[in-house]
This record gives C-alpha cells, structure tokens and sequence, in this order.
C-alpha cells in the first residue's frame, strides 16, 4: 500500500479538540487504502504543550503514530502579551511573527526537520490546520506533496504576512466547507491549486433504547453544549445570553454542558456540567436535548452540530459565524442569533411552532446523510492524494 502521512500537534484518544478529533478520523478511515502514519508530539494540553506522552512509535486504533518531544512548554502569560502586541501594531516585522509563531507552539524542530528529509518517502504529507508551528514551518518549504487540511475561519493570525507562504505553497487544500473556501480565497493566492471538499462523516452507534437523559442524569427539557467550555468557544456569551433568557422566561429549561471546563462555569441550578462522559451517554444526551447550541464565532466545521443534526435535533448558533450559519440555511435545521434578543427569539420559536419543530427535526437528518457520508469523503480525499502525489 502507498504511505501517507499526517501532521498534528496533538494526536491520541485523550487528546480534546474539533481538529485533532478530524485528524484521527481522517487517519483511520484513510488506514483502508493507504499505509497511514501520524507525525505528532508528546503533547496533550494546546495551552502549554507539556510532553505527556513518551516520544517513540505506538499504535492507536491501528495507525502508526510517531511522536517527537516538544522543546519549550509555552508560557501563556507572556504568549498574551506577544500576541496583544503583535496584533496592536500593523508595523511589527517578520521576525516578530516567527517569535510568536515559535511561541503559539508547539515547538517541535526535530519533527520538523523529520519531515523536510523523509517527506518524499510519502505518496502525500497532510498538514492539520493552518496554525500551529507544524503547519507553519513545514509549508514555506515548498514541499511538493504537500496538502493542507486549513480549518480556517476568521481570526486575527491568518492575517499574518508568514501565513502567505503556509497557503500558498500547498500542493492540494482541504476544506470543511463551501464558507471556508470562500474565505481562503479571499485572503490568499490559491485559485490555482487543487482543492476538495471533505468535512467529516457522521457515524452515530445504535444506542440503546433503555437509556435517556432523565434515566441517566434526571434531565428533562434542556439545551445541550458539547465541546471544550472556553471563553473562545463562546461559552461566556452563551452563559449570559441563558441566564438572561431565563430571568425574562422563568420555566424548567436547563443548559447541560458536556466537556472539559477551560473556564469558570456560573454557579446556577440551570446549569449543569456533566464534564466527560462516555460517547455513548454524550449521544443520548444531545438526541433527547430540545437542540444543540453553540455561540461560537470561530468554526471550520463543527462536528458536534452535525452529530447533533444526525440525531435529529436542530441547532442554535452565533450567526456571526458564517460556516455555521452557512449550516443552517443549507439545511433548514437551525436557526441562528446575532444578539440576545434573537437568541431569545429563537428559543421561544423553537417551544411554540411544533410542526416547524418537527420538520426541522427530519431536515436535520436529511442534510447529514446528504452531505457527510465517509465513503464519499474518502473518495474525494484520495483523488486529491492522488493527483499531488503524481508530482512529488
């Protein structure tokens, strides 16, 4: 079989992340037709980078994975302070963005330099987001098969002069979605280069019909939240705009949180964090939930709400997003908000229109088993293997 290779800054069954969590699939469902490696660090936690795991060769789920210790943990108090003033001065010079680029992290020379000699051993080397030190170092390289799986959305170090050189020198882009295209090739300089659209197929178990949310946790009607709880994913926002809605709706509605606290969580009755749980239960938690809601800005994709959308729930989320607003036009399953009294708006619908209810309900499913098929991204992904690795 061909070799491939895929590069992220975290890999492994602890590790909590929207990318990382693509990347280990897109290895495994790759790992049917190529000879798949994964080139990663020892690092589990994105704040620091701490080694946590040993460097060397393991296996997870049957992909080969080779890890390489990271070098400097990352201070984030003084990473804060680099990238508030990197970003306050439109002067600040390349030198400046690679400093803050060694220090967004994980640094990680050795792999590096592992991939500039070996990555020809490769039929394709997919690069995991366009962000991290991996991506950052490897593309201005100029390697000629090399691919990368962007997730990039709007945010302030895209605009980074260095990251030209990261989009521009790829051999082969992946995309999550049509917003996210739209956006890449606004920025930078890649009509020219060969692109597939991918995203993720959803896979939801049997679950069994013995268990619910109220027989499992006591949940009744309630929002659900799944993912990292963090002031980046919108959780503060969301946090106020619940409570507010709250004071002006008194009733049963509760938020569940499912995920690991980055941040502090209101002490309020309505709301409740079960942390981690298994896969099983987070799905018989979001098919019973009223909908799924996320009032992050910043998404690429989104599995949870597609996983929610497969369970036949609707989902709530930040309009200011355009991938997940783009989401629910396209599927007719969810409703977005701007501000409080259009997050209030929409909850209130979502109790007083049953029939529309219902039928953003079977929308929810049909745009998922339409759009996010693994066999059908495999498919696309290989043949974008395949026209790259023709011209190593």
């Amino acid at each position: 079989m061909k070799k491939i290779a895929l590069v992220c800054q975290r890999y492994g069954l602890e590790v909590n992340g929207g990318a990382e969590l693509l990347c280990r699939l897109f290895a495994e469902k790759l790992a049917g037709r190529y000879e798949v490696e994964v080139l990663t660090t020892c690092a589990v936690d994105y704040m620091t980078w701490a080694n946590e795991y040993a460097p060397g060769e393991t296996r997870i789920n049957g992909v080969k994975v080779k890890r390489f210790a990271v070098k400097k943990q990352r201070d984030v108090r003084r990473f804060n302070k680099l990238s508030e003033k990197l970003f306050l001065s439109a002067a600040h010079t390349m030198a400046q963005e690679r400093k803050w680029i060694d220090e967004q992290g994980p640094y990680c020379p050795e792999l590096v330099a592992y991939i500039e000699k070996h990555h020809l051993e490769y039929r394709c080397v997919l690069f995991m987001t366009y962000l991290y030190y991996l991506s950052a170092m490897c593309l201005p390289k100029g390697m000629r098969n090399a691919v990368l799986i962007p997730t990039a959305h709007n945010e302030k170090p895209i605009y980074l002069a260095h990251y030209r050189d990261v989009f521009e020198n790829a051999k082969g882009l992946i995309y999550n979605t049509y917003e996210e295209q739209e956006f890449v090739e606004k920025i930078f300089y890649t009509g020219g280069i060969p692109c597939v659209m991918a995203g993720c197929g959803i896979e939801i178990p049997p679950l069994p019909k013995a268990a619910t949310a109220e027989s499992l946790y006591g949940l009744h009607t309630y929002l659900v939240y799944a993912g990292r709880i963090d002031e980046s994913k919108g959780c503060g926002l969301l946090f106020a705009y619940f409570q507010e809605y709250k004071k002006r709706n008194p009733g049963d509605l509760k938020l569940v949180l499912l995920g690991k606290p980055m941040m502090n969580i209101p002490d309020d009755p309505d709301i409740i964090s079960l942390g981690f749980v298994s896969e099983e239960h987070k799905f018989v938690v979001m098919r019973d939930s009223v909908a799924l809601v996320l009032a992050s800005e910043y998404e690429s994709l989104s599995i949870v709400v597609l996983e929610s959308m497969a369970l036949g729930r609707p989902v709530l989320v930040n309009g200011g997003c355009d991938v997940l607003r783009g989401h629910c036009v396209r599927s007719n399953a969810g409703l977005y908000f701007r501000c409080y009294y259009e997050f209030e708006g929409a909850l209130r619908y979502l109790f007083s229109h049953p029939i529309e209810y219902d039928e953003m309900c079977k929308n929810a499913v049909r745009y998922v088993t339409a759009n996010y098929r693994w066999e059908d991204i495999v498919e696309r992904i290989s043949e974008l293997i395949e026209t790259v690795g023709q011209c190593r």
